[in-house]
């Protein structure tokens, strides 16, 4: 795993953003994507359907996103198949590793914010009503977190001995991912062409 503090010795042109919910994968997805000129796809995109239904092309969505030269996304529905598709494609993977306080205080944070608003998410999707919390467990953004905010700590070991090809990056603060995007991920990289 390279140091955080370390300069860039490639070129990133597949990148995967890992985490736990709320870790602001998406956030730094995006900003590599303006910074590095990548195009960015929206994992969650490609597998909710209206009404939070998975998309029946999900998959084949993350096999024609994974064989493009150029890309950056989240890396989540692992055990759906888009672990491998798009692991064994990346040359760099990011791993937000933030302590669960700001993990979760930044989920809470835009849970409620889009629930109050009302934004409109990918293929038209609103935050579900904050009582499911207690109401419907299973299909709660923060109970998610909860139950399942250790699971790339625990699976992290096994995924860097799996894709060997890759550069594996940890930020595990939000002052580390500042960092990284003002030091290393700023320099030395050309942009790549749009």
């Amino acid at each position: 795993m390279q140091d955080f503090r370390a300069p860039l010795t490639h070129q990133p042109r597949r990148v995967l953003i890992c985490g736990v919910t709320g870790a602001g994968k998406t956030t730094l997805a995006r900003e590599l994507s303006r910074r590095w000129a990548l195009p960015y796809t929206e994992i969650d995109a490609l597998y909710h359907g209206p009404n939070w239904q998975p998309r029946e092309q999900f998959l084949d969505d993350v096999h024609v996103l994974a064989a493009s030269e150029q890309w950056v996304t989240e890396w989540q529905y692992l055990n759906l198949g888009a672990g491998p598709a798009l692991g064994e494609r990346a040359d760099t993977i990011i791993w937000l590793d933030l302590p669960r306080y700001q993990a979760r205080w930044r989920l809470f944070r835009r849970t409620v914010r889009r629930r109050l608003r009302r934004e409109r998410l990918f293929n038209g999707n609103v935050e579900r009503p904050l009582h499911t919390f207690f109401s419907d467990p299973e299909h709660n953004i923060l109970r998610w977190e909860m139950q399942t905010h250790n699971a790339w700590r625990e699976r992290f070991p096994a995924v860097l001995a799996q894709y060997p090809q890759a550069t594996f990056i940890r930020l595990g603060s939000v002052r580390q991912v500042a960092f990284w995007l003002n030091g290393p991920a700023a320099q030395g990289v050309a942009r790549h062409p749009g």
